[in-house]
């Protein structure tokens, strides 16, 4: 088959790297794929075995998911959203999908909803139109009005075959977190968790015995930067790792560098190798995105979890709560958040009962494509 996954991603690289793992599962099953990802470049990212294309890039004012700003931090206009519609429509057309999924949307993004809309209806001009999915993680941002879930529900009634669920129903049905109509619950299609393969250990063993400490591949997470700073110089004999993303790294890295001047810290930026680090860290300092969930649940490694909750965002602090029930999580509010609380969720982690690798659970990216093909085999 061939097969087209959208994705936009705004802040950090969560969406984008989920979205690269369901197009690796379907190139591991010797299908052709074309992501197109609409965010900033993130070349930390493995696209093997896939195409990618590449829109103009937009990224969110830090929260305010409304105002969108360019690669340049202007905000983009009429024009530059033009572009990315016509580049969209044009990569459909020319690669004609079989299978059309469009990450989160209609979900979310919608201020993005007309590009969406422009390729799914180019999609139903192509001959044979593709299988249509959405694909959505566990928790959702819940709709802000009764309206808004309407409207998913007219725009999944009328365009979609189907939504992918990343998650078990067992642990975080969707509505949890949005409202599932009778209508919606006749769409979906629960996958399981979407994660790579459990990470080996690094093999120079970077890592080992260390704090890592991540906040995502945005330019978000400078607080929790600075609480560890603090925290470390109240643990000297302990080695600290600060990951820093985002476009203005750099300049990030030098600011932090002032304060850290004296403490056991290192000081880089974010590095494709950070999933093998974990099996063998001290702990792990971070925020509580989908996949730091998978990754922490698949290494085993003793977590503090700080959920993003700025902008009145609930989708990590519903996902840290019911981390916490596990051996080896400490959840702490950004509210709390300063070194002395830091230092003493790490000390309790790492000295309480250890916490065991998990190892089933995680084929949703698998099971997505047995989905998938299902769905096209019935349609020929």
């Amino acid at each position: 088959m061939k097969v087209m996954i959208v994705v936009t991603h705004l802040l950090g690289t969560g969406h984008l790297s989920r979205a690269l793992t369901l197009a690796r599962a379907f190139a591991d099953q010797n299908h052709e794929v074309l992501v197109v990802s609409g965010g900033m470049p993130a070349p930390q990212l493995d696209t093997t075995g896939m195409s990618l294309l590449g829109l103009p890039p937009l990224r969110s004012d830090g929260t305010d998911f409304t105002r969108l700003l360019d690669q340049d931090g202007t905000v983009a206009d009429a024009a530059y959203f033009e572009a990315r519609a016509t580049g969209l429509v044009q990569a459909v057309r020319s690669f004609g999908p079989q299978v059309l999924i469009t990450e989160l949307y209609p979900f979310g993004r919608r201020s993005l909803a007309a590009e969406f809309q422009a390729a799914i209806k180019a999609a139903r001009g192509i001959s044979r139109p593709p299988v249509t999915l959405s694909s959505i993680r566990d928790i959702l941002a819940p709709p802000s009005k009764p309206a808004k879930a309407i409207r998913t529900d007219e725009v999944i009634a009328e365009y979609y075959d189907g939504v992918l669920v990343h998650a078990d129903p067992r642990i975080t049905p969707l509505d949890v977190s949005w409202p599932v109509s009778s209508q919606l619950a006749a769409r979906l299609h629960y996958t399981g968790f979407v994660a790579p393969s459990a990470p080996p250990s690094h093999p120079e063993g970077t890592g080992r015995d260390e704090i890592i400490v991540s906040a995502g591949g945005g330019s978000v997470g400078q607080p929790i930067f600075q609480a560890a700073i603090e925290a470390a110089r109240k643990m000297p004999n302990r080695r600290w790792r600060l990951l820093v993303g985002g476009q203005d790294a750099k300049a990030r890295i030098a600011e932090l560098s002032q304060l850290a001047e004296g403490a056991t810290v290192v000081l880089e930026p974010v590095r494709p190798d950070f999933r093998q680090m974990l099996p063998l860290v001290a702990a792990s300092v971070s925020m509580c995105g989908y996949n730091t969930a998978m990754d922490l649940l698949q290494c085993g490694a003793p977590a503090v979890l700080i959920p993003f909750d700025d902008g009145k965002e609930v989708e990590q602090g519903l996902r840290a709560r019911a981390l916490s029930q596990l051996d080896g999580v400490e959840v702490l509010n950004s509210s709390e958040l300063s070194g002395p609380s830091l230092a003493n969720a790490l000390d309790r982690v790492m000295s309480g009962v250890a916490r065991p690798p998990m190892s089933e659970g995680f084929d949703g990216a698998r099971r997505s494509v047995e989905i998938a093909t299902d769905l096209y085999e019935a349609r020929r």
